[in-house]
């Protein structure tokens, strides 16, 4: 007697679009980082249909050499974004920090000093805003509002007028370029070393967000700040540090933009912060808090800077349209982000 056994049938492969589906069906709030990398991946290929040359080792390398001190800065807010805050003042930290190192380096201070006490500048606003938040109660739109007149105040003090970098600074290192990939003509894989702090800035914020107790905590209190009190999370001390780390990446964001131009003025990162605000939103960094990517934000950044490489391209278009188009993309994801939120309650 003969037994017939019964064969499975053949399971469908699953499609990336399936798996892309399944995903923001799980997880609705992931949506707007994976409409951002859409945007970008359209961008990227209208160039290329539109201008040519835009998929090329050259306009990668200036893509992120130019953008690195964006990226940083679209970390930064992401971290103060994610708690439901915002941090107005980081456009002004970078001026301060960056006359007060431009002035200290051709001093005669060390480099290295030069670069902490940067960082240590932003740092220092940064726990001012969170105390203010903190202990005072202070909305965080005022407090940062008052610490970015404030910065803005400070840097003008300094110097109204532009401060050169010395020719033979080692804080110049920072912005050379290194050559990885020789290719025909100038179109050569080239990065500095300011890209590669930005790459270690969004590596170490990825695994702060979503490896550690700290990043659990900033994501609980953007949900529900008296949930995350309630589940014995160090909320208060956390939202004080949420601002000392934007301080701190904006003094970082300063070094590297000085390392790069060689110079400082009392006038740079002038709507720094809203860019840096609307990279953060573009990647996916919902403004009420709790749902945001830190990989999302670097996205955004990339994004605002291919934006100004296509009009550069175009040439046709005026400087004034890139406000205009940041407002519509901005625009989009806001109502995007409401649709999601809206979808969760």
């Amino acid at each position: 007697m003969s037994t017939m056994t019964a064969t499975p049938a053949p399971q469908a492969t699953e499609t990336v679009v399936d798996r892309v589906r399944r995903m923001i069906t799980a997880n609705p709030s992931v949506l707007p980082t994976i409409a951002s990398v859409v945007i970008f991946v359209g961008m990227v290929v209208f160039g290329e249909i539109a201008y040519g040359r835009i998929v090329q080792f050259n306009t990668l390398s200036n893509l992120l050499i130019n953008n690195a001190h964006l990226i940083v800065l679209a970390v930064a807010l992401t971290f103060v974004i994610l708690t439901g805050g915002i941090d107005l003042s980081v456009g002004s930290i970078i001026a301060v920090s960056s006359v007060a190192g431009v002035m200290l380096s051709n001093a005669g201070w060390n480099a290295f000093a030069v670069i902490v006490a940067m960082i240590g500048i932003g740092m220092l606003f940064g726990l001012v805003s969170g105390i203010l938040i903190r202990y005072f109660n202070v909305q965080p739109f005022i407090a940062t509002l008052a610490m970015m007149f404030l910065g803005r105040g400070l840097a003008s003090l300094l110097s109204t007028k532009p401060e050169r970098l010395g020719e033979d600074s080692p804080i110049r290192w920072i912005g050379t370029q290194l050559k990885i990939i020789d290719g025909p003509k100038v179109n050569d894989l080239v990065i500095t070393p300011a890209v590669l702090v930005a790459v270690i800035v969004v590596a170490a914020a990825f695994f702060v967000l979503h490896r550690t107790r700290t990043g659990r905590t900033v994501y609980a209190i953007g949900g529900s700040e008296s949930s995350a009190l309630l589940m014995g999370l160090s909320v208060q001390r956390t939202k004080v540090l949420v601002y000392v780390i934007s301080g701190a990446l904006a003094g970082l964001a300063a070094v590297l933009y000085t390392a790069r131009l060689g110079t400082a003025q009392n006038i740079t990162g002038i709507g720094w912060e809203l860019d840096a605000i609307a990279a953060a939103v573009i990647g996916g960094t919902v403004l009420t808090g709790a749902y945001g990517y830190v990989l999302g934000s670097v996205i955004g950044a990339l994004v605002l800077g291919l934006m100004n490489v296509l009009i550069t391209r175009d040439g046709g278009i005026p400087p004034e349209m890139t406000t205009i188009i940041t407002g519509g993309i901005l625009l989009v994801f806001v109502l995007l982000q409401r649709a999601v939120t809206r979808r969760r309650e």
